[in-house]
Order: structure tokens, then C-alpha cells, then sequence
């Protein structure tokens, strides 16, 4: 029966459009294997004006010899499409706006393209879905944002479609899911085609899952995003690890943690092995993570710091380490390491005490963004991490130092510590009155400013001047007056109030270097296990082979 009496209702007619778009590859397919030589061909008979595109780019790795062909297409066949990609990070993703090929965005990311689609947006060029975290446009792609085409990318694939994606899996398995089973297409670019699933190193996204493939006429690209050589780390930064490691680590044992990208998290990795050490912290925390593979975390795992490492992604030139550490990182049978972004942001939210990271803007009560004035980057997955999940029920003696409620309902809290400088390069303050996210909000026409970790989620603020411990503040006042404490001469510090000041500290709100027993002027590039790019290659062994851009030697 229909729904309207007008005849069988018929519920295959996504089915019957996938059949349709395939039939109409045949002549530049070899069953699963696309010709490569025309591939802007296939594209242009595959896709249809308005179709969902996901385009994998994500954090690092990206599906470039898709992007750069779908940039080339035809706007008069291709045009109008709605991409999902989690990171805008190549200038061919901009392209497909400006020649009119895709219209709507959604997306998480945008470091790299952030000043060129804040342009594109104000230009009415972009029409803006929404900024998500990584998760949550994962989550929306088996909802309401379900793709109609999948382009994906593979270290290697066999004529069937299984596929190999080794250290750099992210969220390939994910995304091909989504199309998959709501018959969307599925479309790999691999570096190399095998002929047979047993020349595999191992299958990370079987081939029922997958259309076609085609091979790429070069590896795919993948950005060293978490590396960070510890020449650029400078005194101040190392202050505020040492800081942040008897403030907050030592105060509350945060035995499992994520750092979020930048040389201030590096800082601490570094000096696990030696200021670590000293305060005899070894074994007491740190101990397990989710975390890209960082190279700055070498020294910290020789040194017997680190237990286990879940990656959301893989690092170019720690596959050779991380296939060495198996005890650490999670590998599969061939040897590789697996990485999983959404089961790892899974992790960052639940199964973690803590998270650290910075920002580029912080306000008088916390809230914080990466979205500044001319520049629309995104969050990535620090909103996942960077609050307190409700839902969590499992106790650990971090979560149980924030414990708060009224008894039977009493509940514990996660970590989730800001880590900034109280001036960025440019002398530009952190702090300041108001983030520049609400202008670029309104006149992005956001519904709400793009915040990126919400002020009442934040437990800690970590500086150069000491630790603001929010979560202990009473009162919005409090809150605001212990965050002005720390936040020295810029525009919020200057509302700080000395006497004020001083009831803080002694009330346990605020805590300067002299409180927690850190010797400032011991705060230099010494206490770094690892002072440069060749150092980390020494404490690996030799099995760190870093990208040519970081060798000076």
C-alpha cells in the first residue's frame, strides 16, 4: 500500500539511483577500477547538481587527486553541490566554491584556507551549514547529512575494494559507513591497486563497502600537523609546563589525558623526563593518552612515562617508531599502527581525566575560539574533548577531585584546562573583553557566535602567571576576578583587583609559580629532554624519520 493511495509506495529509489550512477561508469571502469586518465569524466557522470559530497579531508591526510580532479569538472555539468569535509585544507577545496561546482559547506576545520573562507563566506561565495566538531559532522553524515558520495583515500586496494589504509585509517572506515549502508557511492583513490586481497598488509574498510577505485597519480597528501621541534620552545612556555605539572597534574592526579596541538603542550611532554621526574611524578601520571603520535612524546615513552597512546591519526615519520612500540601504541597484525578519529574523540570525551589545550582568544568568563576577526578556522576536535560529558559514570581519582552536586546525586568532573599565553605573537592580548567569534559570527549570519569551549566547561586556566582553578569559583564574580589574576597586563588582567587578588589565594582560586613551589628561574631550555628535531631522532633510535622540512642536520 502507499501512503496516498496513488499506487505500491516504492522505497528503493536511493538504490535505484546508486545502480543508475554506476551504470553509467561502464565504460570508464573495469568492474571496481576506474581509469584514472578519466576520471574527470567519470565525475562528471557521477555526480548531479545539489548531490551531498563528503570529501576526505581531514586533520592530515587528504583524498587530494579526487579534490583536484572535482575541481577541474565542467561547472555546467557539476555545479551546486553541498561538501561535507571535516578539514578545509587544500586551495582546490576554496576553488570548487568560487567556479560555482559546490555551493554549501560544512565542515569542522579550516586552519590552513581560514583567512580565504572567511573572504568567500562574506562574499556570499560559501553558503555556511555549520562549523561542527569532527564527531558531530560524522554523526549529522548517518542523520540528516547522509552522503550521496563518498571520496575516500587508501594507502593501497585490491580489484575488489578492500582497503589498506595502515597508520593513517582516521576516519576513512567512518565516512564509507555512512554512504555505504544508505547506498551512496563510494569512491577510493588509492597509491597503489593490488590484484589480490592477500597482497594487503591487512583489510581496514572491507570492499562490500566500497564502489570503486581508481589509482592516484601520487600518494596521497599527508601534513605533519602535531610535530613541533623544540628549538621554537622558549623559556615562557617552559614555565608554564612546569606550572601546569604541580598546579594541575600533580594537584589531581590526571592519569589519562589528551594534549591538543601547539608548542605549550609540547613544553610538557618534554620535561615529563627531567622536571617530571624530579618531583617524582613518574608512574603517578600521564600515563595513558589519546593522542596523535606526537614526536615530542618520544622522550616521555623511552623514559617509561607512557602506557598506552590511542591516535586519532597517524604522523608522518613515526610510522617506523610507532610499529617498533607496540606495547604503547595500538597496531595491527601487519605491524602499522591503527588510528581511529572517531573512536579516538570518543575516548577524548569519556575515558580521559583531562584535556589541555590552547586558544587563541579567551574572554573575561572563559569562553574561548580560534575563530578571530578575517579568520574563519573552525574547531576541529576540541569541543569534544574540551568539556564535561554528562553521561560519563566511571570514576577516577581526577574526576573525583572535582567532585560537586548534592548527595545522592553527587558526580565528579572532567579536567578541562586552557593553556595560553597572556599575549600572542603580535603582541596581540588572549584575553580579552569580548571574542572576536561574535562579529565574525554576525556577519557570517551564524545563528550563534562560533565558540569553541564554552567558559562553564572550563575547570582550569593555566599562564605564564599561574593557575586560575575555576572550578572552585562560587559566584560569576569570583570566576571573572580569579581569571583577570592570571591574565596579566591585557585587557581582562587589568580589571584584576590586588586585595581581591590575595583573598583568592588564599582561598585556593588562584595560584602564582611561589605557591606551588615552582622556581621560576629554573625555567629554561635545560629542563627540555629534547632540544631540537634531531635530538627526538637520538631518543628514538633512529626510527623517527621526520619530514624533510623539520632536518637540519
Amino acid at each position: 500500500m502507499s501512503g496516498n493511495g496513488a499506487g505500491p509506495a516504492v522505497w528503493d529509489r536511493r538504490r535505484t539511483a546508486k545502480t543508475e550512477r554506476l551504470e553509467a561508469l561502464s565504460s570508464y571502469r573495469e568492474g571496481k577500477v576506474l581509469d584514472p586518465g578519466r576520471l574527470r569524466e567519470a565525475l562528471e557522470s557521477l555526480l548531479r547538481p545539489g548531490d551531498r559530497v563528503a570529501l576526505e579531508g581531514d586533520n592530515q591526510k587528504q583524498a587530494d587527486f579526487l579534490s583536484r580532479t572535482l575541481a577541474s569538472c565542467d561547472p555546467q555539468r557539476v555545479h551546486d553541490l553541498h561538501m561535507l569535509i571535516s578539514s578545509v585544507s587544500r586551495p582546490e577545496h576554496l576553488d570548487l566554491f568560487e567556479t560555482g561546482i559546490a555551493r554549501r559547506l560544512d565542515l569542522s576545520f579550516a586552519g590552513p584556507q581560514s583567512v580565504r573562507i572567511a573572504q568567500l563566506v562574506e562574499d556570499k561565495a560559501v553558503t555556511l551549514g555549520a562549523i561542527h566538531t569532527y564527531i558531530e559532522l560524522y554523526a549529522r553524515m548517518f542523520t540528516d547529512l547522509t552522503p550521496d558520495v563518498a571520496l575516500l583515500c587508501a594507502s593501497k586496494a585490491d580489484r575488489d575494494g578492500n582497503l589498506y589504509t595502515g597508520p593513517n585509517t582516521e576516519d576513512t572506515p567512518t565516512i564509507a559507513e555512512a554512504a555505504a549502508f544508505r547506498d551512496g557511492v563510494v569512491l577510493v583513490q588509492a597509491d597503489e591497486i593490488v590484484g589480490s586481497v592477500t597482497d594487503l598488509p591487512r583489510v581496514d574498510v572491507p570492499g562490500d563497502w566500497v564502489d570503486l577505485v581508481v589509482a592516484a597519480d601520487r600518494p596521497f597528501a599527508l601534513e605533519p600537523l602535531f610535530t613541533r621541534d623544540p628549538r621554537h620552545i622558549g623559556d615562557v612556555q617552559i614555565l608554564m609546563a612546569m606550572i601546569a605539572l604541580r598546579g594541575v597534574y600533580e594537584r589531581h592526579e590526571v592519569v589519562s589525558l589528551n594534549h591538543g596541538i601547539g608548542f605549550d603542550t609540547a613544553a610538557i611532554e618534554l620535561i615529563l623526563p627531567t622536571y617530571g621526574e624530579q618531583l617524582g611524578l613518574k608512574g603517578r601520571i600521564a600515563r595513558h593518552w589519546t593522542l596523535n603520535p606526537h614526536p615530542t612524546l618520544i622522550p616521555a615513552i623511552e623514559s617509561g612515562w607512557v602506557e598506552s597512546v590511542h591516535s586519532f591519526g597517524g604522523e608522518a615519520g613515526m610510522e617506523r617508531y610507532t610499529r617498533a612500540r607496540p606495547d604503547v601504541f595500538f597496531t595491527g597484525r601487519d605491524g602499522s599502527m591503527r588510528s581511529n578519529r572517531v573512536l579516538c574523540q570518543l575516548a577524548g570525551q569519556y575515558a580521559i581525566d583531562m584535556f589541555i589545550g590552547s586558544s587563541l582568544q579567551i574572554d573575561r568568563d572563559a569562553n574561548s575560539s580560534t575563530v578571530t576577526e578575517g579568520r574563519l578556522s573552525g574547531f576541529g576536535g576540541a569541543p569534544n574533548m574540551g568539556h564535561d560529558p554528562r553521561g560519563r559514570r566511571h570514576a577516577s581519582p581526577a574526576w573525583l577531585s572535582l567532585l560537586h552536586g548534592e548527595a545522592p546525586a553527587l558526580r565528579g568532573r572532567k579536567l578541562v584546562v586552557q593553556l595560553a599565553q597572556s599575549f600572542r605573537g603580535g603582541g596581540l592580548p588572549t584575553f580579552v573583553e569580548t571574542l572576536d567569534a561574535v562579529d565574525v559570527g554576525a556577519a557570517a549570519g551564524m545563528p550563534v557566535p562560533p565558540v569553541m569551549i564554552y567558559g562553564d566547561d572550563v575547570t582550569h586556566v593555566v599562564t605564564e602567571e599561574g593557575v586560575a582553578y575555576l572550578y572552585k569559583a562560587s559566584s560569576l564574580a569570583d570566576r571573572r576576578a580569579a581569571l583577570a589574576a592570571i591574565a596579566g597586563v591585557t585587557p581582562v588582567g587589568r580589571r584584576a583587583d590586588a586585595a581581591q587578588t590575595e583573598r583568592l589565594r588564599r582561598d585556593g582560586l588562584v595560584a602564582y609559580p611561589e605557591d606551588l613551589g615552582v622556581e621560576v628561574r629554573l625555567a629554561n631550555r635545560s629542563l627540555l629532554a629534547a632540544r631540537s628535531i634531531g635530538d627526538l631522532v637520538a631518543w628514538s633510535g633512529g626510527l623517527y624519520d621526520p619530514p624533510a622540512r623539520f632536518r637540519d642536520w
